[in-house]
């Protein structure tokens, strides 16, 4: 038996409720260029856009102040210089999860907070997870908050794959 469904119809003087949902502003400007810097890496991660080009419009069409676009400017460059090697560290806590098959917004958030606290190592481990944490709540999914702290907390634990994360910096530089 063929049941065919009837739409419904629309008036166009119908009232139409839209929902408009606001985030909290930034807690300060890194919080806020980390949000910047989602946004960047999300785009080159998806659609394979070039990251200055990305970078440069981000900059253009947000104007930040200058210590947002300068910290902003960073965490895009550093996780592009240094991608392989944070993949490489994560998907080790999350062996269930291929890397294609972890949302892209929560594999940039993961790069952003493992560039921050173990590759350039200018950020404490538990700002960053919060800070990642705090990202995933407000763009992830339901799920998010929790896959990326205990990705992040496991990864913060083992103190092997966090040298070897700073000793890839400490080799680029060094040449």
């Amino acid at each position: 038996m063929h049941v065919v469904a009837e739409m419904p119809s629309f008036d166009p003087q119908d009232e139409v409720e839209i929902e408009i949902l606001e985030h909290a502003p930034p807690a300060n400007e890194r919080s806020e260029a980390r949000r910047l810097a989602l946004q960047a890496l999300y785009e080159v991660d998806l659609a394979r856009h070039q990251s200055g080009e990305v970078v440069a419009r981000c900059l253009t069409e947000h104007q930040p102040a200058r210590q947002v676009a300068r910290y902003f400017r960073k965490l895009v460059e550093g996780v592009m210089e240094y991608y392989a090697d944070i993949d490489a560290a994560f998907v080790r806590f999350a062996p269930d999860f291929p890397l294609e098959q972890i949302a892209i917004i929560d594999r940039n958030i993961l790069r952003i907070a493992i560039y921050e606290f173990a590759v350039s190592q200018r950020v404490p481990v538990s700002v960053a997870i919060n800070e990642a944490v705090e990202l995933a709540k407000l763009f992830g999914s339901d799920g998010a908050p929790g896959f990326v702290n205990g990705v992040l907390g496991a990864l913060a634990d083992d103190i092997e794959t966090v040298n070897q994360l700073r000793q890839e910096v400490g080799e680029d530089e060094s040449t």
